[in-house]
C-alpha cells in the first residue's frame, strides 16, 4: 500500500509538471485526496461479488480545469471498497475481470466518466464544488450484462473564506467521494436491473426483510 501511495503521488508530481509546463501557467493547483473513511455499518446482502478496480480507476488523476489536477485514484478505491463490504456478505478485489472467481454472482467494474469543477470566480458564490460522474458496469459472474449504472455525486465546501485554493478543492472532492458512497449504500439495491435480478435469483424475500 506504501508502494503504492509513493507512486501515485510521483505520477501525480510528474503530471503536474508535465501540464505546468504545457500551458505555462504558474497558478497551476495539484491536489491529493486522502482521508481514512470510517467502516460502514449496514446490513450486507447474502450474495458473492467481486469488485474490479482497474489500474485506470486505481490511479485516476482528474484534470477538471486547465490549470487544476485531482488524485481521487486512491481515496475512491477506499470509500467504494468501504461501501461495497457494506453491501455484500462476500466481496473480493480481483485485480482484473479475469481473475474472477467462477462462482461470483455479480461482478462490478467501476470507472469514472468526469469531473468537472466550480470556483468562486465561477459562481459568484464563495464556495469550490465538485462533481464526479461515475459509472458501474455491473454483470453476472459469467458474463451476461445486467446494467451500466450512472452514479452522480457532488461536494462543496461550507465556505471558501478560510481556506487556500487547494485545500477548498481537495475539501469539495472529499465531500463529493463521500456523497458517493452514501449513494452507492443507499440506491445500490434500488436499481430496477438489480432488483430484477434479485427477482429472478429468488432474493427479493430477503431484500423486503431488511
Amino acid at each position: 500500500m506504501k508502494v503504492l501511495r509513493l507512486t501515485t503521488k510521483l505520477q501525480l508530481t510528474l503530471a503536474a509538471l508535465a501540464f505546468a509546463l504545457t500551458t505555462g501557467c504558474a497558478s497551476s493547483t495539484s491536489v491529493v485526496v486522502e482521508a481514512d473513511f470510517p467502516t460502514v455499518v449496514y446490513e450486507p446482502r447474502d450474495i458473492r461479488a467481486a469488485v474490479v478496480f482497474e489500474p485506470a480507476f486505481r490511479e485516476y488523476i482528474a484534470q477538471p480545469t486547465a490549470d487544476v489536477l485531482i488524485d481521487i485514484g486512491g481515496a475512491q478505491v477506499d470509500l467504494l471498497s468501504n461501501a461495497f463490504d457494506g453491501l455484500f456478505e462476500q466481496v473480493e478485489y480481483p485485480a482484473s475481470r479475469e481473475a474472477v472467481d467462477p462462482d461470483t454472482e455479480l461482478v462490478i467494474v467501476p470507472s469514472v466518466q468526469q469531473v468537472q469543477m466550480s470556483t468562486p470566480s465561477d459562481s459568484y458564490l464563495n464556495v469550490y464544488e465538485v462533481w464526479i460522474k461515475y459509472s458501474l458496469d455491473i454483470e453476472t459472474g459469467d458474463g451476461v450484462p445486467v446494467d451500466s449504472w450512472f452514479m452522480p455525486a457532488y461536494g462543496k465546501t461550507p465556505d471558501s473564506l478560510l481556506l487556500s485554493r487547494s485545500k477548498a478543492i481537495r475539501e469539495a472532492a472529499l465531500i463529493a467521494l463521500r456523497d458517493a458512497g452514501a449513494k452507492l449504500l443507499l440506491d445500490f439495491y434500488r436499481i430496477p436491473a438489480i432488483y430484477g435480478w434479485m427477482q429472478q435469483e429468488g432474493r427479493l424475500e430477503e431484500a423486503d426483510s431488511s
